[in-house]
């Protein structure tokens, strides 16, 4: 299990929180304390819930659901990038545009746009058009890409979000909340933790807090999407193994073996005969039986 150590997030800076003034009062629940006017996270409370996130997403990959990694703010973009590339997840660290989720079928047909401007421009299409136009799609395409890049491939809902400060971020927490998807969140003294699912208190400012949980997240997934591949694989394997099962019973409940025809049981006679010669074989004792009747009379009339 991908956990992260109470020393690994005191050198990460976790516990510092915000100014005592900009605090949320629902987070009181997660404050240690308070030293020169800024709140300290309590850090036992903080390996406790990063626990049970890392659990949650471990348990999406295991049943082979996909996520979003959601950071725009200027520290969150590299560190989320990496750890969604690494673990080959979705992510937007640009802008998260205004129906994303809930109208995703207007971001469908973006995305089916910049794929096409695309491949416009690898056959070399573009050429046809003036300068003018040439220009207006191209700033058309960078600018869906920068919205868009991380969910291209994208085609359902995902089975989780994973957000890095949910105040800048609180469009995408709506949306997920009205679609019932989870939502796995840095939490820091001036949010509400119970907007989101799976909080984990700590500082959403700084760059090593953001990237300590968001490679957390990414290893936790990357283990439960191992499970997910030995389920597809014996998923594969089962109708292989259930018709080699069927030609092998069918092999041994054949009626020919190798020990010959089958016998049966004549009550004449009470003689074993092979199956097939049955019938040959009652005619034939009752000729003998006839015979043996005709012998005592020509004995007697002579």
């Amino acid at each position: 299990m991908a956990n992260v150590t109470m020393k690994e997030m005191l050198d990460a800076g976790v516990h510092f929180g915000h100014q005592t003034q900009r605090w949320n009062p629902k987070m009181k629940p997660f404050v240690y304390t308070s030293r020169s006017g800024i709140h300290i996270i309590d850090l036992q409370k903080s390996v406790g819930f990063a626990k049970k996130a890392a659990e949650f997403v471990k348990s999406v990959a295991a049943k082979g659901g996909r996520m979003i990694f959601v950071g725009t703010k200027k520290q969150a973009v590299e560190p989320v990038t990496e750890a969604a590339q690494r673990c080959g997840q979705f992510y937007v660290t640009k802008r998260w545009l205004g129906g994303m989720l809930t109208n995703f079928t207007t971001i469908k047909e973006s995305i089916h746009r910049l794929k096409k401007i695309r491949q416009m421009k690898e056959k070399g299409d573009l050429d046809y058009f003036s300068k003018k136009e040439r220009a207006r799609i191209e700033k058309e395409a960078q600018r869906l890409s920068d919205y868009l890049e991380g969910i291209l491939d994208m085609k359902e809902m995902p089975a989780c979000l994973f957000v890095v400060d949910i105040n800048k971020e609180h469009i995408a927490v709506a949306e997920a909340r009205k679609l019932g998807i989870p939502v796995v969140a840095i939490v820091d003294t001036n949010t509400d933790p119970e907007l989101v699912d799976y909080p984990i208190p700590g500082n959403d400012d700084a760059i090593r807090s953001i990237k300590l949980f968001a490679n957390m997240v990414a290893d936790s997934y990357l283990e439960g999407a191992k499970l997910w591949e030995e389920e597809l694989k014996k998923m594969a394997e089962q109708p292989q193994k259930e018709e080699k099962d069927a030609e092998e019973k069918e092999s041994t409940s054949s009626p020919e073996s190798a020990s010959g025809p089958a016998v049966v049981k004549m009550s004449k006679g009470r003689k074993l005969v092979a199956a097939g010669t049955a019938d040959e074989v009652e005619i034939a004792m009752e000729l003998e039986q006839k015979e043996s009747e005709e012998t005592p009379e020509t004995t007697e009339s002579e």
